[in-house]
């Protein structure tokens, strides 16, 4: 087994105190990172839904997805595992399959035919040794463009296509003057969410697959890849002073507030603008740019279930298995998480705009692009993060920067 993330975790192991289960209670403690307004409000859904199968949900709530999954995994190594943790969809849980330490939900996942409703991509990204091993609960898509509505008919413009579209109504906004044109949130995951978006919309679908999951190091070394450099660093002409460590929830408001002009995030930012009561094509406006070749970049959410030698905490990951599946459940955290449904099968007549385009982008094979979670193991994303957040933060020039990309994806070979 490796044991490279076991030990970076086990540190905070002794952290965590035991919730004892008993056996004639169906409990379920379920460490998550959803804190945000929007957030809250989707895992609500969650854990009422567990509610009333007559469990009682023991909401285990740790601020930064990093710090979440750090804690969960911690906890499940050294024997004392929550009922359920979430994680993303993709390979973070890989090691925890080797050690032995996750119960399959197959036997659910075959009675309610979820291979037959879901993405093949995120199938194959919840499948281990040719078992189920998580619950995707949705899908993300995390190259998505934000915009008030109101602040760019200030300027005159309409809603970019392009990145060409989008770079022109920034410096339009910033010679306005009256705005933040970039709303960012200066923080590692963000720095690489705002290049992740950018290298697929500039370079296209052959290089995003090209980088993360053929780790192609002469590809790096590319015009192309560098026209891609060029493009993210120049929208660092555009954010402000107090981007850096800002939450991605709290740039997200500023575009609510009409404080700033638009913002590069995932549709995870869509659930501030529904808990702000602001309404898709009236108060704001989403897309996915593309200069012409580029993708829905289809990442999302899983809930893997540590192995439990008590039959009641096992009888409770199942239940939270089926139940967050069901399609009821699958529209109403859609609703409020700002995701679409991960099953293909439900009605989305009560989905917004919004929700209705990704669902197009979905539908079209052509435009389902992994994530990088889904391509590349955590250690690879993390290398290119450091490589990214010192682009973006320090001047190194893109032909270093390239270099820099290629030694990483030859350092992982």
């Amino acid at each position: 087994m490796k044991r490279t993330l076991f030990a970076s975790v086990a540190i905070v192991a002794a952290a965590w105190a035991s919730v004892p289960v008993s056996a004639e209670e169906m409990k379920a403690e379920v460490i998550h990172w959803w804190t945000s307004g929007g957030e809250a409000a989707a895992v609500k859904v969650f854990a009422d839904q567990f509610t009333k199968a007559g469990g009682t949900w023991i909401d285990s709530a740790v601020a930064g997805a990093p710090n979440a999954r750090n804690a969960a995994i911690s906890r499940t190594v050294a024997g004392n595992p929550p009922t359920a943790m979430q994680l993303n969809t993709g390979k973070q849980f890989d090691e925890l399959v080797e050690g032995d330490l996750l119960a399959d939900v197959d036997v659910v996942a075959t009675e309610d035919n979820w291979k037959g409703v879901m993405p093949a991509a995120i199938v194959a990204a919840a499948t281990r040794n040719g078992k189920m091993y998580a619950v995707p609960v949705n899908i993300h898509g995390q190259n998505w463009l934000w915009y008030n509505k109101t602040v760019l008919a200030s300027v005159g413009a309409a809603e970019p296509k392009t990145w060409n579209d989008a770079l022109a109504i920034l410096e339009k906004l910033k010679v306005d003057g009256k705005v933040i044109p970039l709303a960012f949130s200066g923080q590692k995951n963000w720095e690489q969410n705002l290049f992740n978006a950018v290298m697929i919309g500039v370079g296209g679908a052959q290089m995003w697959t090209g980088i993360l999951g053929k780790r192609d190091a002469a590809l790096a070394g590319s015009a192309e890849f560098k026209a891609v450099a060029v493009t993210y660093k120049k929208l660092k002409d555009y954010v402000d002073a107090g981007a850096p460590g800002r939450n991605w929830n709290d740039a997200t408001n500023l575009v609510i507030q009409g404080k700033a002009g638009m913002q590069i995030m995932g549709d995870w930012a869509k659930g501030e603008f529904v808990a702000a009561d602001k309404i898709p094509d009236k108060d704001y406006g989403c897309t996915v740019l593309s200069n012409g070749s580029g993708g829905y970049i289809m990442g999302g959410d899983v809930f893997v279930f540590p192995k439990a030698k008590d039959p009641s905490t096992t009888k409770a990951q199942m239940t939270l298995a089926k139940l967050m599946l069901t399609p009821e459940t699958q529209i109403q955290f859609a609703l409020k998480k700002g995701s679409i449904p991960v099953r293909g099968d439900v009605d989305t007549s009560a989905l917004d705009a919004c929700a209705q385009k990704g669902m197009r982008y979905v539908a079209d094979k052509a435009q389902q692009m992994p994530s990088g979670d889904m391509l590349a193991p955590p250690a690879l994303i993390g290398a290119l993060q450091d490589a990214i957040s010192q682009y973006w933060n320090t001047n190194m020039s893109a032909d270093e920067f390239s270099a820099k990309v290629a030694a990483v994806l030859k350092s992982q070979e």
